[in-house]
């Protein structure tokens, strides 16, 4: 039995764009329901993986649903709907490259409308900073004409400047380089846009950050990225600077570093927004603080992000939150009104979006007094 969890009233706040002022945000609710895991992967040593990323999905014409899950390598899994999917996932196969060593997380797809399938991998290059256990992720770009059974390796169209990596630090995994990341096409099929957290030596450049690059250049992503710096699309996607749209509170390569990172993006039918859900670390180790949630009208704008909000999910699970449509054409970057919320690829949630700007008519939804604080749980720790 579905019961209600919690309802959440975001408001704006001063970080707003000022194209968009004054405008309310949904109301969020959180509803327990019968839980649904996404399958790991099976790399033939009989046990089946755990979830490592984002798990990109993608569906075709004849109502099937192709899903990819992540441990180090991208497995695939086949069903109609995230409620039937095949277990285990099976191994892609990724055609390799010698300038991309390393484990390769498909974090982002795309089906284009002839059927072929466009991915994106988070990469981890070892011995960057000789015997110790840090690297510095980097993004690169995949095609696959067979739903995604195999792919063809564009190698690598984003990453880090030259001299932004700190081998000294104190964080666990990463000595600088950009990953954790999203991708999503705009409504007007004009570019795609890379969420992606940057890692740099220098917190001026750490944070949750945008890149782009134009839908038409799909088949020949190398040197085609941009990234967001100093009001614009200023900078190369290989080796470029980015000004963060949520930067760092406390520098990544401290022992108490603060941070979101990981963004997950979908575009919401019933809200006509974009949504982002984020993690959020409180130090070094990358302690999960909680899932934060935040919108934007227009992704052309990347100040125009909503200050991320805090849901209401006490019992915490994990990392690489993300929502995922139900509906016949819905998948981790199209959702309704109505959606699955994941945590390391397990839901136990429904989360349902409700407008605030009266266009729902007879709406009998009225933004709640603020919850009586609560004592957060412990973190997460990985």
């Amino acid at each position: 039995m579905i019961k209600p969890l919690i309802a959440l009233a975001l408001i704006f706040s001063a970080a707003l764009s000022p194209t968009q002022p004054g405008q309310s945000l949904p109301i969020i609710e959180i509803l327990d329901t019968a839980p649904v895991f996404l399958p790991g992967g099976d790399d033939g040593s009989g046990r089946v993986l755990g979830i490592d990323s984002n798990s990109p999905a993608e569906r075709d014409g004849d109502g099937n649903l192709y899903l990819f899950t992540s441990s180090f390598h991208p497995y695939r899994s086949l069903g109609t709907s995230i409620f039937d999917l095949s277990w285990p996932a099976l191994p892609v196969f990724i055609s390799p490259r010698a300038d991309v060593r390393g484990g390769q997380w498909m974090e982002a797809t795309y089906r284009d409308e002839d059927g072929t399938l466009y991915g994106w991998y988070h990469n981890e290059p070892p011995n960057l900073c000789g015997n110790a256990r840090q690297t510095a992720p980097r993004i690169g770009a995949l095609v696959s004409y067979d739903e995604g059974e195999t792919w063809q390796n564009f190698g690598i169209v984003i990453d880090a400047p030259v001299g932004s990596l700190y081998c000294d630090t104190r964080n666990y995994y990463f000595a600088g380089g950009n990953g954790d990341f999203s991708v999503v096409l705009d409504q007007n099929k004009e570019y795609f846009y890379f969420f992606i957290s940057t890692y740099h030596r220098q917190v001026a450049e750490q944070g949750v950050a945008v890149a782009r690059m134009r839908y038409e250049d799909r088949n020949n992503p190398n040197g085609k990225v941009r990234k967001w710096y100093g009001g614009g699309w200023n900078e190369p996607g290989l080796g470029g600077h980015v000004t963060a749209t949520f930067p760092v509170l406390i520098d990544w390569h401290r022992s108490n570093a603060n941070a979101y990172w990981g963004a997950a993006v979908h575009y919401n039918l019933h809200l006509e927004s974009y949504v982002m859900l984020l993690n959020h670390a409180i130090d070094g180790n990358w302690s999960q603080e909680g899932i934060y949630i935040s919108f934007n009208n227009n992704l052309e704008n990347p100040a125009g992000w909503s200050l991320p909000q805090r849901l209401p999910i006490y019992q915490q699970l994990g990392w690489y939150p993300q929502v995922i449509g139900m509906g016949g054409d819905e998948t981790d970057k199209l959702a309704s009104q109505t959606a699955r919320l994941f945590i390391s690829g397990r839901s136990f949630w429904e989360i349902v979006f409700h407008r605030t700007d009266n266009e729902e008519p007879g709406n009998p939804w009225q933004i709640p007094p603020r919850p009586v604080p609560k004592e957060r749980p412990a973190p997460i720790i990985r």
